[in-house]
């Protein structure tokens, strides 16, 4: 039974850009893992085609970003996968299942898993269920459609794939083994520090996280150089125009994003060091080891900037690895019930894994933002294996952030060699209170507000899918972005200032560009209102309209400036072969926008409902119409 066991292998793979598709595949894993499935979990990127053919069953997970693309760690893959060189068929030996993450306020929905699908279909490789389809704006969630569909792949995989005999599927109550675990580092196990903890905090009310530089694969070394609040104290929000220079050249235009690596602050580490009880060991080096003679040496390990010679504590660890501050997912709850002798516990714990209360734990975690930290301070005879710790927390991810400026190179100084890049960012500070009347920060922006001048941190630059070059100079552009949504939108405006000072274009008269924006209050959020009026004195073709929402009794949005503004609007796209940007929240602003659009084409141009919707698709299809929300 153990030979036909190794024969049942499954590959998971994900394209994820904020670690939601890995969220899922980690999950499918488990769920193939339990169907007694050798199984192995990666990013696309991190295989071959011809590794495709080596297991029994793909099963992959993918969000869509940008313009319907795929995200940066499938793009290789996905290079590789449209090469012409491959025959029709060459993929018929291989067997798959795939989920999409999309958001239904994007006009190209889950555009990079339907792209995906199609193209194995095409090479030959033959499904064994139907493809599967989230929508971030669905009221449960992800989990609204990927529960139903977990129960029809489970279903798929035991009827082509059947147990051996004699062979059940491993229980849901029973726990899976995770490939690493961690031990001391020292073979001996004596605590190096005589069971003397450093403790982060040192009762201060907010002391911040230590500023040793993170190693991130592709990371750049950023000095900050001013991080300027610039709402009034007195504005419900607290919004950062943070400044850095990153170290050496490097090119990147309106869209791109950068990326900044939270950490978790000493007080929120000790307490979790403290409920678990691991203080003694808090500071004891340790390193991931096998839990089987089985398990691959070149199996992921569970931080993956960590190689099998790492070594690190449990402190850090918590400070700049594992996300204790994210909500938790149902699969959390089914790993705590068994770290805890108190039934009562146990039975609440697996209540929230039970399908059927899929709104009792979506009530319990998302609507009150209830962090892991909490759940285990409300469950605190749970108590997590320290060697399982990273099995159990989600890693901590990277922020994406689109970049506010255009790129430009700051002349070396007496106090820095060599050149660097300038990059602005334009960030809201989540923080607020929530239904159960708790204050919530973000992970990542609690952190950028603790930033100080010339602390340095590791960043990663990475392209954004707006699409943006220098040959649409002679192209007027709309741009549509409230809130921080004007962050790319800023940036793009300061783009086409240097790009036609270094190139201006003769006998062609420029149609004034054309920027929407909206806030809450003139006097409180609007961003950049004088640097709009310096740019528009010194002659630049802007014109921007901006609405303000709580300055008058009858709220006005974006979309209304739109409608006012139509005229011209079409103009722009219609007569000048202009392009429009979206760039802001996702949900109900995109949707509104495109509506306002469309009147505007059936006004204007004199068309149907029918024909103004189909010009817009056009628009859509040619890439003058593009979409950049979160």
């Amino acid at each position: 039974m153990g030979d036909l066991q190794s024969l049942r292998r499954a590959l998971v793979l994900y394209g994820s850009e904020t670690g939601n598709a890995q969220d899922v595949a980690e999950e499918i894993g488990r769920l193939a893992e339990r169907l007694r499935f050798d199984t192995e979990v990666a990013e696309l990127n991190a295989v071959s085609l011809k590794q495709l053919l080596q297991h029994d069953v793909v099963l992959i997970s993918i969000s869509t970003t940008g313009q319907g693309d795929l995200p940066p760690n499938s793009q290789a893959f996905w290079k590789a996968l449209r090469s012409a060189r491959l025959r029709p068929g060459c993929l018929q030996r291989m067997r798959f299942a795939s989920f999409g993450l999309g958001d239904t306020s994007y006009p190209k929905y889950n555009w990079a898993h339907r792209k995906l699908y199609n193209r194995l279909i095409q090479l030959g490789a033959r499904p064994i269920c139907d493809r599967g389809e989230s929508d971030e704006q669905h009221p449960e969630g992800i989990d609204g459609s990927f529960l139903p569909w977990t129960a029809t792949l489970r279903n798929s995989l035991l009827q082509e794939y059947p147990l051996p005999e004699g062979s059940e599927p491993i229980p849901d109550n029973v726990l899976l083994e995770p490939k690493w675990l961690l031990d001391f580092a020292d073979s001996n196990g004596i605590a190096s520090t005589n069971g003397t903890a450093k403790s982060g905090s040192n009762g201060d009310t907010e002391e911040r996280p230590d500023q040793a530089l993170l190693e991130i694969p592709g990371g750049l070394t950023a000095n900050v150089t001013s991080n300027d609040r610039l709402t009034p104290m007195t504005h419900w929000q607290d919004v950062r125009h943070l400044s850095l220079d990153v170290e050496g050249s490097h090119a990147y235009v309106p869209g791109d994003v950068l990326t900044i690596y939270p950490k978790n602050f000493p007080t929120d580490v000790d307490q979790f060091i403290s409920i678990m009880d691991w203080t003694p060991i808090a500071d004891q080096r340790m390193k991931f080891a096998p839990s089987s003679a089985s398990v691959s040496s070149t199996a992921r390990l569970p931080v993956p900037t960590f190689t099998v010679e790492s070594t690190t504590t449990l402190r850090e660890l918590l400070t700049n690895h594992l996300d204790i501050l994210s909500i938790p997912r149902r699969s959390f709850f089914a790993k705590l019930a068994h770290y805890t002798s108190d039934e009562f516990h146990r039975d609440r714990l697996l209540e929230f894994t039970d399908p059927e209360y899929i709104d009792e734990l979506f009530d319990y975690t998302t609507r009150p933002r209830r962090s892991i930290l909490e759940v285990l301070q409300e469950f605190e005879s749970v108590k997590i294996p320290w060697q399982r710790v990273c099995s159990i927390i989600p890693t901590l991810r990277g922020r994406q952030f689109s970049i506010a400026s255009a790129m430009t190179e700051v002349s070396p100084s007496p106090a820095v060699k060599g050149a660097r890049t300038r990059i602005e960012l334009l960030i809201a500070i989540v923080k607020y209170k929530t239904v159960i009347k708790r204050i919530r920060q973000g992970v990542a922006t609690r952190y950028i507000a603790s930033l100080t001048p010339n602390q340095q941190l590791t960043v990663t630059l990475s392209r954004g899918g707006l699409g943006v070059t220098q040959n649409e100079l002679n192209r007027p552009v709309v741009m549509i972005g409230p809130g921080t949504g004007v962050a790319p939108m800023r940036a793009l405006v300061q783009q086409r200032i240097q790009w036609r000072h270094q190139t201006p274009i003769p006998d062609t008269p420029t149609a004034n560009d054309l920027l929407f924006f909206s806030c809450r209050n003139a006097e409180s959020d609007y961003f950049f209102k004088d640097e709009w009026r310096k740019h528009i004195d010194s002659g630049v073709p802007l014109e921007v309209f901006a609405a303000f929402s709580r300055d008058q009794r009858q709220k006005v949005y974006v979309q209304d400036l739109v409608r006012q503004q139509s005229g011209k609007v079409y103009d722009a796209v219609a007569n000048k072969s202009g392009i429009i940007y979206i760039c802001g929240s996702s949900g109900k602003m995109p949707q509104a926008v495109r509506e306002a659009l469309i009147e505007g084409f059936q006004e204007h141009g004199e068309l149907s409902r029918e024909d103004a919707e189909a010009f817009l698709v056009a628009l859509e299809k040619s890439g003058r119409y593009r979409q950049e929300t979160w």
